[in-house]
């Protein structure tokens, strides 16, 4: 193995509760002054692309269009809330990339809007430990595509996937290469080549 390529939210961070403020105060000056987006409905939508986390969180919105237009607000907003409060970082993250970076080449793919991976650098100070990142907000592709693109650009021969949803095992089955399930994060996978209870455990098993 030469390289980790690791998702972010709910196995780098839960920016849920930063995330959750930006998005109601979006939908409370454009929808309903009373109207909330809880912690909860952001952790069925994780993993997902924009256009569905759109058709989740305003599923009551028949207009495709309307509901881009609310999604893309939020997604401007919370980059602002982020970059000034940041997100919780999972018990040491820090000292656990510091140890792997010595070993290997370390990435991140999300499926996430441009501009929220360099929100995760930009208030924590991780961005060093990272080599290269892609998301679907920059490239408009599957988060499975990203990967194989991060790997042709910085010719990753034999990298692991790190991430905590049965999308991120499907991206990394796609791209070819094994997946390591973050069991700490938000989501629930029944196949895995590895499985960590905690972002520490990666310096044991690799």
């Amino acid at each position: 193995m030469d390289s980790i390529i690791f998702d972010l939210d709910g196995t780098l961070w839960d920016a849920r509760k930063t995330v959750s403020k930006a998005w109601t105060e979006v939908v409370q000056k454009e929808l309903d002054e009373n109207r909330i987006v809880t912690e909860e409905d952001l952790r069925k939508t994780m993993g997902m692309r924009l256009y569905d986390t759109a058709a989740h969180i305003f599923s009551d919105i028949d207009e495709e269009k309307r509901r881009m237009e609310l999604i893309k607000k939020c997604s401007v907003r919370e980059q602002i809330r982020l970059a000034k409060e940041g997100g919780k970082l999972y018990e040491g993250l820090e000292d656990a990339l510091a140890k792997l970076s010595t070993k290997y080449r370390l990435f991140i793919v999300s499926n996430c809007q441009e501009g929220y991976i360099e929100a995760f650098y930009e208030y924590h100070g991780l961005g060093h430990f990272f080599e290269d990142d892609e998301n679907p907000g920059r490239t408009g592709l599957s988060k499975g595509k990203n990967i194989k693109l991060v790997m042709e650009r910085n010719s990753l021969k034999s990298p692991v996937y790190v991430g905590d949803t049965e999308i991120d095992r499907k991206a990394a089955s796609f791209a070819g290469i094994p997946f390591v399930f973050a069991a700490y994060g938000f989501g629930q996978v029944k196949e895995y080549d590895y499985r960590i209870e905690r972002i520490s455990e990666l310096i044991e098993y690799l």
